[in-house]
């Protein structure tokens, strides 16, 4: 299959656009990846997936970088002939089966938009605006660019990644790489392996540590002793509602729990989300599921393919432990998940259904927990202490906004964390047929408090957050289009 040398998306119709030409490199089929089989059958099962699978980044112009639109222009443009991730898209082919097809040269369109000041109220909105439409993953590249161009000097770049050929860690690699072509116009290091190169391991000799990883899901599985769910109430549209809430208390008492711990932040929110959501259920196992960056091996650490997978494991507090006992636990049990979080999906598949599980709903009664964060700046060695009254007072700033939905998930509990400026954002979305979207707004503003408790004394079972009475009568009112304080 060809393509066009470059495919401008629809929403960009008569838009001020640049070209960055690319080339110097080679056509390249292959299957795909592991991780782009789970993506492609999500967007495939649901409209509205793209709304996570979609990763939004800015980057800046370094103030040292020549900024005039044709040396980032250019910058662009050997950005995308280094990485063959960028101009890989995935599509059917004759047999009705899908690959990824790498291709040699071509252009990449650039949207071209004015700002102000230093460009990041423009960014911010092209962000939105871009990050919010879904990829046409046979015929766009796997990233959109934009730049915002203020007194003739690009202040900002806008990045829009389809999950299709990158995950977090391959997001951070590129916008490494880009800094360094705007500074410095060229790279000298070798690229790391990219989509199709990942593939080709996947589909051979890394089929024996699917296997294992397949037997390791089945076993644990097994200790749920089939959990299942009953509806309390009617489905709303779309299915999934989600909230978040922005907190800088959140981030702060994370941290000072790790350090406190030393086990890292994801331990740390894993945790006390899971802490308590197990604890108001009242459950003695459960089941935790947890992505996986799955970048163990060298020649993985700087790949620009989805290495991305969902872990599995399953977590007994049959003994009702306290918080401070839950984060060693918790951190042994999802160490467990990220090791075998590297499978072939359609080989997980076919053993549920030969085990009798309904591949699609197995995992519904369960917690799903993303940590999206940048890895840059998480360190926790040195943490200074913050007054409790400091952080509470911190918490009174936290801000609360609904999102768009989700019309299909395969958990009844997702949460979402992502950086805000000097804060974390934790998104929950819940299955309205299980939980009511009022319930949502308390939930996030509870694991700041239960967080916030941590960090300076521990939290017996059941895990529930002091909280005044009426601090939570009025957290538990309100549903979508309220937002919080």
């Amino acid at each position: 299959m060809r393509f066009a040398d470059a495919v401008v998306p629809d929403e960009w119709a008569n838009e001020e656009l640049a070209y960055a030409e690319f080339g110097g490199g080679r056509t390249e089929t292959g299957p795909m990846t592991w991780a782009q089989q789970v993506m492609w059958r999500a967007a495939m099962l649901s409209k509205t997936q793209h709304l996570f699978l979609n990763l939004r980044r800015v980057l800046p112009v370094p103030r040292r970088a020549p900024g005039d639109l044709p040396s980032v222009t250019r910058a662009i443009g050997q950005l995308v002939a280094r990485h063959g991730g960028l101009r890989t898209r995935v599509c059917l082919v004759a047999d009705g089966t899908s690959q990824q097809e790498t291709a040699a040269s071509g252009s990449v369109p650039i949207l071209v938009v004015a700002g102000d000041g230093d460009g990041t109220q423009a960014a911010a909105g092209l962000t939105r605006r871009l990050g919010d439409v879904a990829f046409d993953h046979g015929r766009e590249w796997p990233v959109r660019f934009a730049v915002v161009l203020v007194d003739d000097r690009v202040r900002q770049v806008v990045l829009i990644f389809s999950h299709s050929t990158a995950d977090a860690y391959a997001v951070d690699v590129i916008l490494r790489d880009l800094r360094v072509l705007l500074l410095r116009g060229e790279l000298s290091t070798p690229a790391g392996l990219q989509s199709v190169d990942v593939a080709r391991c996947q589909h051979g000799p890394d089929q024996v540590r699917s296997g294992r990883a397949v037997a390791y899901w089945a076993r644990q599985y097994g200790r749920l002793a089939g959990t299942v769910f009953d509806q309390v109430a009617p489905e709303l549209t779309p299915r999934l509602h989600r909230g978040t809430l922005v907190s800088p208390a959140i981030a702060t008492a994370a941290r000072m729990i790790a350090a406190r711990h030393r086990v890292s932040l994801s331990t740390v929110l894993l945790a006390a989300s899971t802490a308590l959501s197990a604890g108001t259920a009242g459950r003695q196992v459960c089941g935790l599921f947890n992505m996986a960056h799955n970048r163990f091996r060298p020649e993985y650490r700087n790949a620009v393919a989805n290495l991305g997978q969902i872990g599995f494991c399953v977590l007994d507090i049959a003994d009702r432990p306290s918080f401070f006992e839950l984060l060693p636990r918790i951190y042994r049990v999802a160490l467990d998940g990220y090791l075998h979080a590297y499978y072939d999906a359609a080989a997980m598949r076919k053993n549920f259904e030969d085990l009798g599980y309904d591949y699609t709903t197995a995992f519904l009664p369960y917690y799903y927990f993303n940590d999206v964060r940048l890895p840059v700046g998480n360190a926790v060695d040195d943490v200074e202490p913050v007054a409790e009254g400091v952080l509470r007072a911190a918490a009174e700033r936290s801000e609360f906004s609904w999102t768009d939905g989700l019309d299909v998930a395969s958990w009844h509990q997702l949460i979402h964390v992502v950086d805000a400026p000097d804060a974390v954002g934790v998104t929950l979305s819940t299955d309205t047929r299980f939980r009511p979207p009022a319930t949502i707004e308390p939930y996030l503003r509870d694991l700041e408090t239960l967080l916030i408790d941590a960090a300076y004394r521990d939290v017996p079972w059941p895990w529930q957050p002091r909280r005044s009475a009426a601090a939570g009568l009025s957290a538990s009112a309100g549903g979508p289009g309220r937002a919080g304080r």
